[in-house]
């Protein structure tokens, strides 16, 4: 799940951070309103976990320009214990759900899972193409009904693959979705992950689920209707 998270407090964000990715999240990270305005218009996200006091564009300000131009990502608003007014505002703009100050990152993944279930309801929680279903929300794979062992990585980059099947996805689409902007563009782990994952969800024979665009990237294969 790819998560943009927007808070200028670095111990805050540091916990937050660390706690969201063992969970398996893709977290896109920045301190600062403006630089988080940009992110959530020329990215997709699964969901968006919003500080209201942060420099530059506040979070109040972020979230009701997303909504007026028709953005309708799942944010979660981050408050001050006593903030009351913040958030009965940050409700009325339309914000998902808040989240007052201090919390355990517990209560924020199950809130972010709430709240992204809520806006896409449970069968596009649960990706089934052929023999491989991916449940996004326990985070299990199965194929033929045999429960498949991936890593957080391989998980993620299946899930994206699936969610748009015959798609074409580049490289840098996939780094920046599954590894996040700080990953070095030269490297090759996509290629890496990529064939870990036909290892352990192809047959032994005929051809592959993750198929291969010469030049381009990868696509998770449609199904013919």
């Amino acid at each position: 799940m790819h998560v943009l998270f927007v808070e200028d407090e670095v111990k805050i964000a540091n916990f937050v951070r660390t706690g969201l990715k063992e969970q398996g999240f893709v977290v896109d990270y920045c301190d600062n309103g403006n630089e988080g305005y940009v992110r959530a218009t020329e990215n997709q996200y699964d969901a968006i976990v919003l500080d209201i006091m942060v420099p530059g564009k506040d979070g109040l300000t972020i979230l009701k320009s997303l909504r007026l131009a028709g953005n309708n990502v799942p944010v979660i608003l981050l408050t001050a214990r006593n903030e009351l007014d913040d958030r009965i505002v940050g409700l009325n703009l339309g914000a998902d759900d808040y989240l007052a100050k201090p919390f355990f990152v517990e209560e924020l993944v199950a809130r972010i899972h709430a709240v992204v279930r809520r806006t896409s309801g449970d069968r596009q929680n649960l990706l089934c193409l052929g023999p491989i279903k991916l449940d996004r929300i326990a985070r299990e794979v199965t194929c033929n009904d045999i429960t498949v062992e991936l890593t957080t990585r391989e998980f993620n980059l299946l899930e994206y693959l699936m969610r748009s099947p015959g798609r074409v996805f580049t490289r840098t689409q996939i780094l920046e979705h599954v590894w996040g902007y700080d990953f070095n563009p030269n490297t090759n782990v996509v290629d890496v992950c990529i064939q870990r994952i036909r290892k352990k969800i192809d047959p032994v024979e005929g051809s592959s689920w993750i198929e291969s665009v010469r030049g381009v990237g990868y696509r998770f294969r449609k199904l013919e209707s």
